[in-house]
C-alpha cells in the first residue's frame, strides 16, 4: 500500500538516498540537498511547526510516500508556510518598458527584467521528487496534489497567495543558457555552485549582487532569450499537474534559469472547492471505479492520505476497507476528506 504521511527524523536516511538520486538528475532541486545536516533540519522544521513551536518564517511541511509493504520512502514533497520573511525571496519580473520619441516618431516597447520581491509572504509548494522506479500507478500525481488537499483541511495556516517555481532550462550538461548570458557576469561562479547555495538558504549574495536596475531582454543572448519563462523538460510533468490544480505563470521566472513561477489565490485552488467531507463506513469489500481519488483523515499532527478506487457516491459516506481505515487511523463514522485525483468533466 502506497500512503504519504508527514516526514519524521525516522526516515532521514531514506530521504537522503532520494536526495543523492535527484542529484543524478542533474542541477534544478536545490531545496533536496544531499546533505544529512540540512535534510535532519527540514524534518525537525516539520516536527515544530507541528508542535505549534515554529515562527511563520521558518514553518514547513514535508511529506513523503511510503511504500508500507517494504517501509521505504520513494517519494518526498513539501509547502512553504511563507517565503521570504527570513531571507529575501527573489526572482525577475518580466514586464514592459517603453521608450519613445515624438520628434523622431520612435516608440518602442521592450520586455525587460525587474529584481523583485513581490512574493514575500506567499506559501509555496517546493521539494518534489518521487524514486524513479515508482514513477508509475499515479504515483507522481498522488505526492503533488496531496499538498493542496492538506492546504484544504488547514486553510488558516496557509496564506492568501500560493507559488511554485519550476525548474528552468538547462542542458545534459547542467548549463543554462541565460545563467551564461547574464548571472555568470555577476556571479563570477557556475551555474551549479550558485544554484546550490540558494537552495540551501545562503541567498544574502544575490542581494549583494544582482544587478539592481532592470535589465533589458534583447541585450541577452537569443539562446538565454528563447528560455525565459521555460520549464525544463523533466520539469514539465509536474508543471503541468500544478496547472490542472489552479496555477498559472502570470511573469515572474527565477533569477538563475529563468524558470517560471507559477501562482494561484489559495481560494481558487480545485481542492479548496471540490474536495468532500464524507464519513467512514468500514466494510469488508468495497466497489470500486477506474477513477481515482485522494483520502485524508485530515488529522492535523498524524496527517496521511490514500489513493484509492473505492466508488465515490453523492452520499455522504465513503466505503473503506479495514486496512484501507488502519492506514488512515479512522473509524466507523469518523469524516475523511475526499477529492478525485483528477477534474471530473461534470465539474
Amino acid at each position: 500500500m502506497m500512503i504519504v504521511r508527514h516526514a519524521a527524523h525516522r526516515d532521514l536516511d531514506d530521504i537522503y538516498r532520494l536526495a543523492q538520486r535527484a542529484g543524478e538528475s542533474g542541477i534544478g532541486l536545490t531545496s533536496l540537498p544531499p546533505n544529512k545536516d540540512i535534510l535532519a533540519e527540514r524534518i525537525t522544521r516539520t516536527t515544530r511547526t507541528l508542535d505549534g513551536l515554529a515562527e511563520k518564517c521558518e514553518a514547513s511541511y514535508l511529506f513523503v510516500l511510503e511504500d508500507t509493504s517494504i517501509h521505504k520512502i520513494v517519494g518526498v514533497s513539501a509547502i512553504e508556510v511563507a517565503v521570504g520573511l527570513n531571507e529575501p525571496f527573489y526572482n525577475f519580473r518580466v514586464a514592459k518598458q517603453v521608450h519613445a520619441s515624438k520628434a523622431l516618431n520612435v516608440y518602442k516597447a521592450f520586455d525587460t527584467l525587474f529584481l523583485s520581491n513581490d512574493h514575500t509572504g506567499c506559501s509555496e509548494l517546493c521539494t518534489l521528487f518521487l524514486d524513479p522506479e515508482y514513477r508509475k500507478n499515479q504515483n507522481g500525481k498522488f505526492l503533488s496534489k496531496i499538498r493542496f488537499l492538506f492546504i484544504a483541511a488547514f486553510r488558516s495556516f496557509f496564506e492568501e497567495r500560493l507559488i511554485a517555481e519550476m525548474r528552468g532550462f538547462s542542458d545534459q550538461n547542467g548549463h543554462s543558457p541565460f545563467w551564461d548570458s547574464l548571472g555568470n557576469l555577476f556571479f563570477n561562479m557556475d551555474f551549479a555552485a550558485a544554484d546550490y547555495l540558494s537552495g540551501t538558504g545562503q541567498k544574502v549574495f544575490i542581494a549583494e549582487l544582482m544587478p539592481r536596475f532592470p535589465v533589458y531582454v534583447d541585450l541577452l543572448s537569443l539562446e538565454a532569450r528563447r528560455v525565459i519563462a521555460e520549464v525544463h523538460p523533466h520539469t514539465l510533468p509536474a508543471a503541468k499537474v500544478l496547472m490542472s490544480e489552479g496555477l498559472k505563470y502570470q511573469g515572474y521566472v527565477d533569477i538563475f534559469d529563468a524558470g517560471p513561477t507559477l501562482e494561484a489565490n489559495t481560494a481558487d485552488l480545485r481542492a479548496v472547492n471540490e474536495s468532500r467531507l464524507l464519513k467512514v463506513s468500514i466494510v469488508e469489500q468495497v466497489e470500486t471505479t477506474e477513477t481515482h481519488y485522494l483520502v485524508a483523515n485530515d488529522q492535523y499532527k498524524d496527517y496521511c492520505v490514500l489513493l484509492i478506487m473505492n466508488k465515490v457516491s453523492e452520499s455522504d459516506t465513503l466505503q473503506l476497507t479495514v486496512a484501507q481505515a488502519q492506514a488512515l487511523n479512522v473509524n466507523e463514522q469518523d469524516e475523511v476528506r475526499v477529492l478525485a485525483l483528477e477534474k471530473m468533466e461534470n465539474n
